[in-house]
């Protein structure tokens, strides 16, 4: 049987995220219009910077919780890369779904609505309920697959 569509992008942003250098939480994300791969991104430091497997994680180190105090990772989110990369190659994302292996944090849930995001299916939770807010009120679908 060939995989549903949404667990066949669902899997390859699992896969994605195996690229990730993040020693607290490895996240891949796809973004997919007309069922097209337009891009993807894991989180990790930018090009040319020492991964936090190199390095440690300053976050860790200090003791901070998910969910808060983002500026002080030197890594760059899984959505954001994915953001990133569609505009480097000249790649329209309005009007795309999202399929990442964990709920977004406000900030990159401020990206995914700017860049004019359609949709958002997830897998996992992640603790930062302003993002949820901040979709309901922007009337994004997003979504919490198995």
């Amino acid at each position: 049987m060939r995989k549903p569509w949404d667990e066949y992008f669902m899997s390859i942003a699992e896969l994605v995220a195996q690229r990730s250098t993040c020693l607290r939480r490895q996240v891949g994300a796809v973004i997919v219009k007309d069922r097209r791969v337009l891009a993807t991104g894991y989180n990790g430091a930018p090009a040319g910077v020492a991964h936090c497997d190199k390095v440690g994680c300053l976050r860790g180190k200090m003791g901070v919780a998910s969910g808060e105090r983002h500026e002080l990772c030197r890594g760059v989110h899984a959505e954001q890369n994915a953001l990133l990369q569609a505009a480097t190659f000249g790649a329209s994302v309005n009007g795309a779904v999202v399929y990442t292996t964990h709920q977004p944090c406000f900030i990159c849930t401020k990206m995914l609505i700017n860049a004019k995001i359609e949709k958002i299916c997830y897998k996992k939770e992640y603790p930062d309920e302003l993002a949820i807010g901040m979709l309901k009120e922007a009337g994004i679908e997003f979504i919490k697959t198995d």
